[in-house]
């Protein structure tokens, strides 16, 4: 049967495995065929849906299924760019945001409503409606920045947020003319599209992020945990149209409420940006060139003036609001490129307006023909933009993301000269082992992606059962890295002293940086406390790292810092430091520092390009800083930069540090940063420690690493 009715087969195919099946094999062979060519495969997918779409040979046709996954990739490059923005860098540019959104809605739509008033004559209100379709732009070429590792770069941060402004505007444009043609607008109007769009804004940016923290804390299934991410993407794009705007900015107001919630270096991140680079963004693609006719061209000249000026006023207008933007904010050309290139691209909420256009009939002329506000010479010629322009787009932003991404990769070289870094695990307890490589993950810089090790020490007589479950424990850790994309080195050593294998491994692996886990119930016990001070810490030239656990990283939204006098004169404190702002940087959560008035103008001096938010707190004594560690709240963390005995920074106090934590923060999260206590040889080379030049100095090698 199978046979027969594969035999009997008719355009378009109708069987959904075999549909799905064709899709999947454009999917896969589109990057493979289009890279040898330097031709972006995101335009080789959109090309690809117009070749087997009911305008071209008709292999598919744009039907639900189609439409619905093709849906959910738009709403997915949305989410996207709000989950990857970088909040951070997003406050300090917000006003650059703005100044650029205002940019490529003004000048799109003065030349759009120039074109079609004059050189179309069209009406006033259809002329509005018209040039409003100029002034929206899809990311469409977001997911190849992305990959390319340049999401956070301020270019890319205003175009993200200038993105959602001129949308909204585009989108408040439809809603208004719709109104005025239906004789709707009126004060219950307004007030009515002003209300429900301030508590779709508040709903999602207050009770999402309030959901999210709770359901993150109580599910640990990871697939669960994706559900819910698509929950909230669909949830929020519902309340966006419930609210009189479309979908896509639901999309992405649903991205900025959960982005402190999912780091952009964990297992989460990674599961949702894998799924959506294989399936829904692909299937948005090829369902937008299913759309493309490419016959119309050829039967009417007025298509193709209607066409030339669409093309003008959208590409043309995104392009000078570039160059403005460039030489208002001061870019580098590379970045202003980048800009015209990301936002050049219209298909989202052009193709939605010219539909909502086309649909509204306005009256009927003479021979019986509807009179649209929109016709279709506007929604063939907005077939055409859309090929154009995400043609312009994938080839503009693709040269200058390469240009910029190795520019990049200077600087992160350059920095990793000075800050080299291998960080080990510890792992000897099952419960603590993801929650470990999770941490190991996110203090760790981006451009080191093999320099993590997974140690378990065998020292029980070296029988069966203490060898499967080190095993075991290294295969947890192992996993649990494999899920967040990063490769750990996962090492068995057979000792009779722990603590001994464990300084061996350091030596031999030339150890930056040693995370050991506590037990969530247990917290500090004696003999911890014994090995911690006579064994780990008598490495002179590792950070020594001792992380508590109560919650997931993704929850956790402020860390109070802790910085003892003269901590800054340690050898070890900037390469800690550095920890501390990875954390800050890969979660989006706060840091507020609390130390002395001269180490906070050091930080404060640092903090400038860091792009992370960061508040600062004189704290007069180590006393006073116990006192306001012991009454952090729910949801915030604790990071105290320790000493042991014989440093500068050393203070008696701090062996009741355990204790104080045992008794007061069992249910918070918590890390003790012991910073090494020696420089190596090449270091002791370049700098003396305790010059505060040489501490300016590494804090620009720092700037470096987070440029």
């Amino acid at each position: 049967m199978i046979l027969l009715s594969i035999h009997n087969l008719s355009l378009p195919i109708e069987d959904p495995v075999l549909k799905f099946l064709l899709v999947l094999i454009i999917i896969l062979a589109a990057p493979l065929l289009l890279n040898k060519i330097k031709v972006p495969h995101l335009l080789g997918l959109i090309i690809a849906g117009a070749v087997i779409g009911p305008n071209g040979f008709n292999i598919l046709s744009r039907d639900s299924s189609i439409v619905v996954t093709g849906t959910t990739g738009l709403l997915y490059i949305m989410f996207l760019a709000g989950l990857e923005i970088d909040m951070g860098d997003f406050k300090k540019n917000k006003w650059k945001s703005l100044g650029y959104g205002g940019y490529a809605f003004i000048f799109p739509f003065v030349l759009g409503f120039l074109g079609s008033y004059y050189l179309l004559e069209f009406s006033i209100l259809t002329s509005v409606l018209f040039a409003s379709l100029f002034s929206s732009q899809t990311l469409i070429t977001y997911p190849l920045i992305s990959k390319l590792g340049i999401a956070k770069n301020r270019a890319v941060n205003i175009t993200v947020g200038g993105t959602m402004i001129t949308d909204i505007a585009t989108l408040l444009v439809l809603a208004v003319v719709v109104g005025m043609v239906q004789g709707d607008v009126g004060t219950s109007f307004w007030v009515k599209l002003s209300v429900s769009f301030f508590l779709f804004s508040i709903i999602v940016l207050t009770v999402f992020p309030v959901i999210g923290r709770w359901f993150f804390k109580k599910v640990d299934d990871k697939i669960s945990q994706y559900i819910f991410v698509l929950v909230m993407i669909y949830l929020a794009a519902l309340l966006a149209e419930l609210a009189g705007v479309e979908a896509i900015i639901g999309a992405f107001f649903a991205g900025l409420a959960l982005n402190r919630l999912i780091p952009h270096t964990s297992s989460l991140m990674n599961r949702v940006e894998f799924v959506g680079n294989a399936i829904f963004i692909p299937f948005f693609l090829i369902s937008v060139g299913m759309l493309i006719d490419f016959t119309v061209f050829f039967k009417s000249f007025e298509t193709l003036k209607v066409a030339g000026i669409m093309l003008v006023a959208s590409i043309g207008g995104k392009y000078i609001s570039a160059v403005v933007a460039q030489k208002t904010f001061r870019f580098t050309k590379e970045e202003g490129t980048l800009i015209f290139g990301l936002s050049s691209a219209s298909a989202a909420a052009t193709l939605a307006t010219v539909m909502v256009g086309y649909n509204i009939i306005l009256s009927e002329s003479e021979n019986g023909e509807p009179v649209r506000l929109l016709n279709e010479h506007v929604l063939n010629g907005s077939i055409l933009l859309i090929l154009i322009s995400c043609t312009v787009s994938s080839f503009v932003s693709m040269a200058s993301g390469q240009k910029i991404a190795e520019i990049d990769n200077e600087d992160t070289v350059s920095g990793n000269n000075h800050e080299e870094e291998n960080i080990l695990l510890a792992v000897n307890y099952e419960k603590t082992v993801e929650k470990m490589v999770n941490l190991g993950i996110l203090i760790k810089a981006h451009s080191n992606t093999d320099n993590v090790f997974a140690l378990n020490v065998i020292n029980e007589d070296k029988n069966e059962s203490s060898v499967k479950n080190a095993e075991k424990l290294l295969h947890l850790a192992t996993d649990a890295a494999a899920s967040a994309d990063v490769n750990f080195k996962t090492l068995k050593r057979y000792d009779n002293d722990v603590i001994n294998g464990v300084n061996n491994v350091i030596k031999e692996q030339k150890i930056t940086d040693l995370i050991i886990g506590l037990e969530d119930e247990k917290g500090f016990s004696p003999s911890f406390v014994y090995n911690l001070y006579n064994g780990y810490l008598q490495n002179d030239d590792v950070n020594v790292l001792v992380y508590h656990a109560a919650q997931p990283l993704s929850t956790i939204k402020r860390y109070a810092v802790m910085i003892p006098e003269k901590a800054h004169k340690e050898a070890g404190f900037f390469h800690a430091l550095l920890r501390v702002w990875n954390i800050a940087r890969n979660s989006g959560a706060t840091l507020v520092f609390y130390a002395s008035e001269n180490i906070l103008d050091i930080l404060q001096r640092i903090i400038k390009k860091a792009n992370i938010e960061a508040e600062f707190i004189i704290m007069n004594s180590w006393k006073d800083g116990e006192n306001t560690a012991s009454q952090i709240k729910e949801d915030e963390a604790l990071i105290l930069f320790m000493a042991k005995r014989g440093m500068q920074s050393y203070i008696p106090r701090m062996r009741l540090v355990p204790e104080m934590l045992n008794k007061n923060l069992n249910n918070n999260n918590y890390l003790l940063i012991f910073p090494f206590s020696e420089l190596n040889k090449n270091d002791q080379e370049k700098r003396s420690v305790g010059n505060h030049d040489d501490f300016v100095e590494i804090g620009n090698v720092i700037k470096k690493i987070f440029k």
